[in-house]
């Protein structure tokens, strides 16, 4: 077995050889690697996303297939769509639509993002939670890198499904190695309390994601997994204008307030997180 249980590309070419031939890696995380490949029955380019051998056997291959299964359900413009969902020889796979301009954390570093750009980019990704929301689907894992940008800036949300499967199956000392940095969870998931994680725990998210975009700093980042958990639950963020005095005031309150640690004190519903950005935006376009 390679590190983290990833399977060997041949062998995995081996596996998928009659449905997808697999040109290359494109990245690779604590759940699951993603390669480019062509979708030999559409004749379609794919990002085929795999799943590490170890986390597979965990949790089994029909409530991967059920649960991913859940997410394809998802038909929205900003959501990138599941085509296949699939288990083969050990391997469980899904293939979702490529989306060229990258990963949001990848783009943000090359140059900072205006102020006014990020709010309406965050408002877009609002909306399209509100979406799933609305289908009874959380996404659990809101953070940069599950945020793709297309070639025109637009937003792409990524990864629905597979968060819930870590949970139910998992430890926090697991859910944390598996889905990389805590420091775009909510309070109620950094202490693995699953019975709270709600829609809200999304608005936190989302709101740790403009925290960054406008500030160039997550809301809490310490040396270690738990010194960040430590931070974010005994600490509050420091107030995005002290970054950066020429962040919009009612932008740095409507951030600060996706950050409560007290899920009441969130804005209750994607719908009234993107409303009030939609106030700003229209503030700052005049």
């Amino acid at each position: 077995m390679q590190e983290g249980g990833v399977l060997p590309v041949q062998r995995l070419r081996d596996a998928l050889s009659q449905s997808y031939t697999i040109d290359r890696e494109l990245g690779r995380g604590g759940m699951a690697t993603v390669y480019l490949a062509r979708d030999l029955k559409h004749d379609r380019t794919v990002a085929l996303k795999v799943l590490h051998r170890e986390l597979a056997a965990t949790l089994g291959a029909d409530r991967f297939l059920n649960e991913i299964k859940v997410a394809a359900g998802l038909n929205h413009p900003c959501i990138v769509p599941i085509y296949e969902v699939g288990e083969r020889d050990g391997a469980c796979y899904f293939s979702m639509g490529l989306v060229e301009g990258g990963q949001l954390d990848a783009v943000a570093k090359r140059e900072p993002m205006p102020i006014r750009h990020a709010a309406e980019l965050i408002a877009k990704v609002a909306r399209t939670v509100h979406f799933a929301h609305e289908h009874r689907i959380l996404h659990r894992d809101i953070k940069p890198g599950n945020i793709l940008l297309d070639a025109k800036g637009e937003p792409h949300l990524t990864d629905f499904g597979l968060a819930r499967l870590v949970e139910t199956e998992s430890t926090v000392t697991r859910t944390m190695e598996v889905l990389g940095t805590p420091s775009y969870m909510a309070p109620e998931q950094a202490v693995g309390n699953n019975a709270q994680v709600t829609s809200v725990t999304d608005v936190y998210g989302l709101g740790a994601v403009l925290y960054q975009l406008l500030t160039g700093h997550p809301p809490f980042a310490g040396g270690t997994t738990y010194e960040t958990i430590k931070l974010l639950l005994d600490t509050e963020p420091r107030q995005p204008r002290l970054w950066n005095s020429k962040i919009d005031r009612d932008l740095s309150t409507i951030c600060l307030k996706c950050l409560e640690k007290d899920p009441g004190a969130r804005f209750q519903s994607m719908g009234e997180l993107y409303v009030a950005l939609a106030k700003v935006i229209t503030r700052l376009a005049n």
